[in-house]
């Protein structure tokens, strides 16, 4: 196959909607995942038409978007399969593309991207979600930064990651904030107490929770010692973890040396997030490394304030003493104190979860995501057609 296929591209007023191509792994309940599929859904059908492609299997949220969106899975069999790029951009010149969007650093990032290449498109895009492992750029994917139109970064602090850490060029990278849908995502005082029976919460316990998968990197086991810590003070205390993976064995393991097992609730993989957080008084997270988590937007849209590891971006949306704190990463005892000293105080606890929740309504709605990616695709692809007219994407330009 020659190195790219010639293709003629008309101009975007002279043609129906663009043909956008996701390219990812899989698609489990996670973040990165959960943003992909309200992109996919919002996205402007008059406009774009999406279409999701997981290397490997569907995932249960890949299952799910292939009842709405033409949807492609198990193109690599394993690590080296390398006929993987012949089936790839087979499938993206069949299709008839116009941009790859790749999702996530990784095998995905790679061979997305040369696949895009070798079928010819005039549209190549890197999503990145994280900042070092797993989710880490290699040697070999940063040799394809020249055939790569721009890496999208999740916020200011992750941009200059991507620059700095990663070596892209500044040029290249391009700011688009994660989003939540803040009519899905908002203060549901209507089922609290409905959700907390459920759940087996007593009346009138605090709680603090999390939602995250069971991955080493989201260092739950910082949670449940400061769980343990907060319990010797707050006895009634509950701690939800919302989430599967596998380092669940070993977490209730955790939670049983530490003779917590009555006060945390494990309730692996959930649609009903939304509920969930309204059963709560305080969200937390606990991670080594993140770039702009999309669980702590989800809790301050449901107006809860946000206890969180001071790691990536996360400082860009946990506004210190305003919407939640900030806690050193590691830190077993300033996460207690701070869950403490909210559960004792619910006024504070009201007065953070209203400043969250309008932080997030007016930049970090779904909205505000989708509107970002539709005008950097519309604006590449005008870049690549001569002869199209030309809207410029001012709101793009990376704050760095």
């Amino acid at each position: 196959m020659p190195l790219s296929i010639a293709r003629r591209f008309p101009p975007r007023d002279d043609r129906g909607p663009l043909r956008v191509m996701f390219i990812i792994t899989s698609m489990p309940v996670g973040g990165a995942e959960t943003l992909l599929v309200n992109l996919i859904r919002r996205m402007d059908r008059e406009r774009f038409a999406p279409e999701l492609c997981c290397l490997k299997e569907l995932g249960p949220l890949g299952e799910e978007l292939a009842r709405e969106v033409p949807a492609h899975s198990r193109l690599l069999c394993c690590k080296w399969d390398i006929r993987v790029l012949s089936r790839l951009t087979r499938l993206l010149t069949m299709r008839r593309i116009d941009a790859v969007v790749t999702v996530g650093a990784g095998d995905k990032m790679f061979w997305g991207r040369l696949a895009a290449r070798r079928a010819g498109l005039p549209v190549v895009l890197s999503a990145i979600h994280s900042t070092g492992w797993p989710d880490g750029i290699h040697w070999l994917n940063r040799r394809l930064t020249a055939m790569t139109d721009a890496f999208i970064a999740v916020a200011g602090p992750h941009a200059r990651h991507l620059i700095d850490a990663e070596g892209f060029p500044p040029d290249k990278v391009r700011v688009i904030p994660n989003g939540v849908d803040v009519d899905r995502f908002r203060p549901r005082p209507d089922v609290r107490e409905d959700v907390r029976r459920e759940l087996g919460i007593p009346p009138g316990a605090p709680a603090v929770g999390i939602v995250a998968a069971l991955r080493p990197e989201k260092n739950h086991e910082l949670f449940l010692r400061a769980a343990a810590k907060t319990a010797a003070v707050h006895a009634d205390a509950r701690f939800v973890i919302v989430g599967d993976g596998p380092r669940r064995n070993d977490l209730e393991r955790l939670g049983g040396e530490l003779g917590i097992v009555d006060n945390v609730h494990f309730l692996g993989s959930r649609s009903d997030v939304p509920e969930l957080l309204a059963a709560l008084d305080v969200f937390a997270l606990t991670s080594h490394n993140e770039a702009n988590p999309v669980s702590i937007l989800e809790a301050m849209a449901c107006g809860l304030p946000v206890v969180a590891t001071n790691v990536g971006s996360v400082s860009e949306s946990v506004e210190e003493g305003n919407t939640g704190y900030l806690t050193a990463p590691g830190s077993v005892e300033e996460a207690a104190a701070r869950w403490s000293e909210l559960f004792s105080d619910e006024s504070l606890r009201r007065s953070m979860g209203q400043a969250g929740r309008r932080r997030v309504v007016q930049g970090g709605s779904l909205d505000v995501m989708v509107r970002g990616y539709e005008d950097l695709i519309r604006e590449i692809y005008d870049r690549k057609t001569p002869l199209a007219a030309r809207a410029p994407c001012d709101s793009l330009k990376c704050a760095v």
